[in-house]
């Protein structure tokens, strides 16, 4: 049992590491988008800085926790095969699912801004970057309750706490066209 604990620690440590850079990365889209604003030789630089900054965050750390974290997961399933026939571990891998899609799509987005190709606004990748909070929220949540049923109140919370931060998000952008 100890062996198991070991790595689930760094299936728990590597999950973390993934999660910080999904939170980073589509931070320095915000960056980049606006940067893109900026008059010359302020955009240029900026850019440049942008890209170099995603591309490390994004190769060195973010997609090696990616890996590492279902590395780590694979093995404990194959530890204790049984968390498969739980209902909220199937839940759980569902919100996983999705959030290789989620990471494939930043992945999508983090191709084009290397091509200085910026199709999004600021506001939509802040917007985006709720994305990866809000399973965030779905898979802690079913892991400490081990719950398939209770995760639907955990469901409900997530949509209202996307209501609240698009509340947030509504005020901010109101507060920042005031100061501009």
């Amino acid at each position: 049992m100890e062996f198991y604990n070991y790595i689930k620690a760094l299936h728990l440590i590597f999950v973390v590491t993934w999660f910080a850079g999904l939170f980073y990365i589509v931070r320095l889209f915000v960056y980049h988008a606006e940067a893109k604003e900026k008059p010359e030789p302020e955009q240029s630089i900026l850019i440049k800085q942008y890209q170099l900054m995603q591309y490390r965050l994004w190769y060195i750390i973010t997609w090696p926790s990616a890996v590492l974290a279902s590395i780590f997961a694979f093995w404990l399933l194959h530890l204790i095969p049984a968390w498969l026939e739980q209902d909220w571990m199937l839940v759980k891998l569902g919100f996983v699912v999705l959030l290789y899609a989620y990471h494939i799509k930043c992945h999508m987005i983090f191709k084009e801004l290397q091509r200085n190709l910026v199709k999004n606004s600021s506001n939509f990748f802040r917007l985006w970057n709720e994305g990866a909070t809000l399973i965030l929220f779905a898979v802690v949540f079913l892991v400490i309750l081990k719950s398939a049923i209770n995760w639907i109140y955990g469901v409900i919370g997530i949509f209202a706490f996307s209501l609240l931060i698009m509340i947030g998000f509504k005020f901010y952008k109101r507060i920042r066209g005031r100061n501009q």
